[in-house]
């Protein structure tokens, strides 16, 4: 099988990877809008690679075999993909004209399934007017390590096509749950409303940023608190869902907190700018901001 993973960010970057680690793919596409952005993804995937050498979870000759598998470029480069599975930013027109170019202009397979990694948008309408339908294949950070895969059945999605991707999952070594389309579906539509509440929380006064994250580590034993969570995530995307889900169902409990549009504006989006509610030191470890 080949595949090809439209945009290299850390989402992008991480589901390449999990699919190049799967025996039964011979070939990834890793693409974005310029070659050095393709590269820095592939860049990304050899660092997390070496990391799993160095610790013993992986030997060398497993590493290059998967890294031999890639291919780095513009969109151009997709031309005989199996299946694509789209990482672009979070914006509904770019999800469209991306599709739409590929569709008309760049793959040749007609088997070719078009898949999107959106978190909280409309899979119908990203597929609409589209020659072949979308459906969404939504992976989870770090997708090499997350178990599952939300499976997001469109209006126009066929049976089979739900089908095929809940078995390619499975190929990766993953849990599939099939979804019907809801604006954020189910992990999102439940967890990022709570660290929006989170924000408001500390932005209200009611806790200090470390006060709040161990109130939820201690008292729901969540692994992670929602302040170091949204970081983790990305606070631009965090803001981006809850967006869809004011957007969507019109209900005023999915307005986003002001301190979170403030952080955004302010390019504060957590661990991949290298601060948010957290300062993120180049050892790895972490220190709470003072002040927002």
């Amino acid at each position: 099988m080949k595949v090809a993973v439209i945009g290299a960010g850390t989402m992008g970057a991480g589901i390449a990877q999990t699919f190049a680690q799967c025996d039964e793919v011979e070939k990834v596409y890793l693409c974005d809008i310029k070659q050095e952005y393709a590269d820095g993804g592939l860049g990304k995937v050899k660092k997390n690679l070496d990391r799993s050498v160095a610790k013993g979870k992986m030997e060398q000759g497993k590493a290059d075999a998967i890294i031999a598998k890639f291919e780095t470029g513009l969109n151009t480069i997709a031309v005989d993909p199996d299946l694509v599975v789209e990482a672009a930013l979070e914006v509904m027109d770019i999800k469209k004209n991306c599709f739409k170019d590929l569709q008309e202009n760049i793959v040749k397979n007609e088997n070719c399934i078009f898949a999107s990694n959106t978190s909280s948008l409309s899979i119908t309408e990203i597929g609409a007017g589209l020659a072949k339908p979308v459906i969404g294949m939504h992976f989870f950070n770090p997708a090499p390590v997350m178990k599952l895969v939300e499976v997001i059945q469109g209006a126009n999605t066929p049976d089979e096509t739900v089908e095929a991707v809940k078995a390619i999952s499975v190929k990766l070594g993953k849990t599939p749950v099939q979804v019907n389309e809801a604006a954020g579906f189910v992990v999102n539509r439940i967890l990022v409303p709570m660290i929006n509440e989170g924000i408001f929380v500390y932005s209200e006064g009611v806790a200090d940023i470390e006060g709040i994250d161990t109130a939820m580590k201690l008292g729901c034993n969540h692994p992670m608190g929602p302040l170091e969570l949204g970081d983790y995530i990305g606070l631009d995307i965090v803001l981006a869902i809850m967006d869809v889900l004011y957007k969507e169902t019109g209900d005023s409990k999915y307005r986003a907190c002001p301190l979170l549009r403030k952080m955004v504006r302010g390019k504060k989006l957590g661990v991949k700018t290298g601060i948010g509610f957290y300062k993120y030191n180049a050892d790895r470890t972490k220190t709470p901001v003072d002040k927002l």
